[in-house]
């Protein structure tokens, strides 16, 4: 029967920027200020047609960590490079960890510290896993083409993204916030769980077959809710482990304290800057006199962009006048990496 997932072993794809009109990317990224939401895309060369799959929220606070995992399979080749019929990827707040494609048909690290995290079998089992994920994306694709009347003379896509979100708690145990495990077939939602694991939801009739399918063969609720509970959790907890016992052992990110000439010559500019972080969530304050400005003020903050090498950097900046006497101050807070700085620019701003 349709849409019976391939058993999950292991928990379960984000990948690079949108980088054109005739390139395909998996996701691309979104700043909103000092938030970014991900945007999962599909581009078909039929029409020049951009499909949005999803676009998601980010993790959130410092205290907030997520695991997920994305599959992306389509109906036929597209003929682009570094474009497959089907991927995975698993993704650890926000950082790819695992990958996988059709193609090259293994399932490899994405950070250096996964490939002493896990069990000696984990990759060798992840493939098959993978494998199996690869053919059962192409069953249910071809099937759901069937069931709505559709030709292979487009192209279609099929996405299935599974994950779970937890709160840090003082001790470091994690409680459980929601999970996600939904299905998105041509840009549109067509089967999702609801966040406490409770429901399905579709939103056609060929979802609500799907939907009644899993009713009726087997407890998919409650090997979801399981799953997106505890197993999911479990993975999270070890890798999180493992990923920030690494962040403790890479040196720590730099603060710099920047001042530069502003276009009204009686202003300077003011600019903290740090880069060289992993984990994105990092507190930046620019203060005057301990009041710490915002962007009523003239703060305007770049928000958090990645340096190229797994790291990132943020700045933020702030304009005021050459004779201004008050004490400002960069101030950078960074849990991950115990970084907790202040910098002062000096009472006297004159270059």
């Amino acid at each position: 029967p349709f849409f019976f997932p391939a058993k999950l072993s292991t928990p379960l794809p984000r990948y690079e920027f949108s980088r054109g009109p005739n390139t395909f990317a998996s996701h691309c990224t979104c700043s909103v200020k000092d938030k970014r939401w991900w945007c999962i895309w599909c581009f078909s060369p039929v029409g020049n047609k951009y499909i949005s799959l999803y676009v998601f929220p980010p993790v959130g606070l410092s205290e907030n960590h997520s695991l997920t995992y994305i599959y992306t399979g389509l109906s036929k080749p597209v003929g682009l490079p570094g474009i497959h019929e089907f991927t995975a990827m698993g993704l650890l707040d926000d950082k790819m960890i695992d990958y996988f494609d059709s193609e090259n048909q293994a399932k490899i690290p994405k950070q250096e510290w996964m490939k002493t995290c896990v069990p000696e079998n984990y990759w060798k089992e992840g493939t098959q896993s993978r494998k199996n994920k690869l053919q059962w994306f192409k069953e249910s694709i071809n099937i759901l083409m069937q069931q709505m009347g559709q030709n292979d003379s487009v192209l279609h896509v099929l996405q299935w993204m599974v994950g779970c979100e937890v709160e840090m708690q003082p001790g470091g145990k994690l409680k459980f916030l929601q999970g996600f495990w939904k299905y998105n077939y041509d840009g549109d939602d067509f089967l999702y769980l609801d966040n406490k694991g409770q429901e399905w939801g579709a939103v056609n009739y060929v979802a609500e077959l799907t939907k009644r399918k899993w009713d009726h063969y087997w407890n998919a609720k409650g090997y979801t809710k399981n799953y997106l509970e505890n197993t999911c959790i479990d993975w999270l907890s070890n890798l999180l482990n493992c990923g920030q016992q690494q962040l403790r052992n890479t040196s720590a990110p730099e603060v710099y304290a920047i001042k530069k000439e502003a276009k009204v010559k009686t202003n300077i500019t003011l600019i903290c800057l740090v880069t060289g972080f992993y984990q994105k969530d990092i507190i930046m304050r620019i203060k005057r006199n301990e009041y710490i400005l915002t962007e009523k003020d003239g703060l305007i903050s770049s928000g958090v962009v990645p340096n190229g090498d797994e790291t990132s950097q943020r700045s933020d900046h702030v304009e005021v006048l050459k004779s201004n006497l008050s004490l400002y101050t960069c101030e950078v807070i960074h849990e991950a990496s115990q970084l907790n700085v202040k910098v002062i620019w000096g009472k006297k701003l004159f270059l």
